[in-house]
């Protein structure tokens, strides 16, 4: 709990950090590298003085390959599901949009990929599942993963049951397949970045202060398109999502990492 308490007051100031300092695209992006970092720096200290262990789950050897390799797969499940909402007439693209802004919003999202890992995979998940196992800390931790995002802007109870799925299944499960927190970080802000920086759209219910490299429109049916919360509300990237989870999932299970009630998961350095 302290942890909790801790990362989330943490991710407050980050957050009131980061919005004064998007009023450039340099010190966006710097500040929101240098809170994502200290963010990571919190959460080792933490474990290792409260749980009297070392934070394998953020080895740094398996941060440069984790990161890179989540970063890619999640900017190409976005691309494939803005792609498919596109051949159906739902996304056009206006114009070009900031390279400025798009550098903010990678700080941003730099931040955001990494508090919000720390918080819900490398503590809530964590805790659930040595009480419920990972199938009950799949299911419980993405419920509270989408009901949090019902206070953006733009939310909806639709919206969040998305997210839930989406992000917290498909997190979760890369989490369990690797047990290192890096994957999902990159995987996260990947996606992130994808929506909000690239292709501008909205992300998770939330557009303020986004800068995205193009500029769109979207419209049409809000079944594919999300309406209001963005593309992550919508089939399309249900699907994709469900698709990758189900890939993480059958990864982990080859790897043992599924772990029953009662069981004491161990990070993958111990295990391979």
């Amino acid at each position: 709990m302290v942890v909790i308490v801790a990362l989330a007051v943490f991710s407050v100031l980050a957050g009131l950090v980061n919005s004064v300092a998007d009023a450039t695209p340099v010190t966006g992006l710097l500040f929101g590298v240098v809170t994502a970092a200290l963010g990571i720096g919190l959460y080792r200290w933490l474990v290792r003085r409260l749980e009297n262990r070392d934070p394998h789950e953020l080895r740094v050897a398996d941060a440069r390959a984790g990161v890179r390799q989540g970063a890619l797969t999640g900017l190409a499940a976005f691309t494939v599901t803005i792609s498919v909402i596109a051949m159906t007439g739902s996304y056009h693209v206006t114009g070009w949009g900031s390279f400025g802004g798009a550098l903010t919003t990678l700080g941003l999202m730099c931040c955001v990929a990494v508090t919000e890992e720390l918080i819900f995979r490398g503590v809530v998940f964590r805790f659930l599942e040595e009480h419920a196992g990972t199938w009950g800390a799949m299911a419980a931790s993405g419920l509270i993963f989408g009901l949090v995002h019902l206070v953006n802007p733009e939310a909806t109870v639709w919206g969040a049951f998305a997210i839930g799925i989406e992000g917290g299944l498909l997190l979760a499960a890369a989490y369990a397949a690797t047990r290192t927190l890096w994957l999902p970080i990159g995987l996260h802000l990947g996606w992130n970045m994808a929506v909000g920086g690239i292709f501008g759209t909205t992300v998770s219910g939330s557009a303020a202060g986004l800068g995205s490299l193009l500029e769109a429109k979207v419209s049409g049916s809000e079944a594919i398109t999300g309406g209001s919360f963005g593309p992550e509300a919508g089939v399309v990237a249900i699907l994709v999502c469900l698709i990758l989870t189900a890939l993480f999932l059958r990864h982990a299970k080859r790897r043992g990492r599924l772990y029953a009630r009662g069981d004491t998961p161990l990070p993958a350095a111990t295990r391979d």
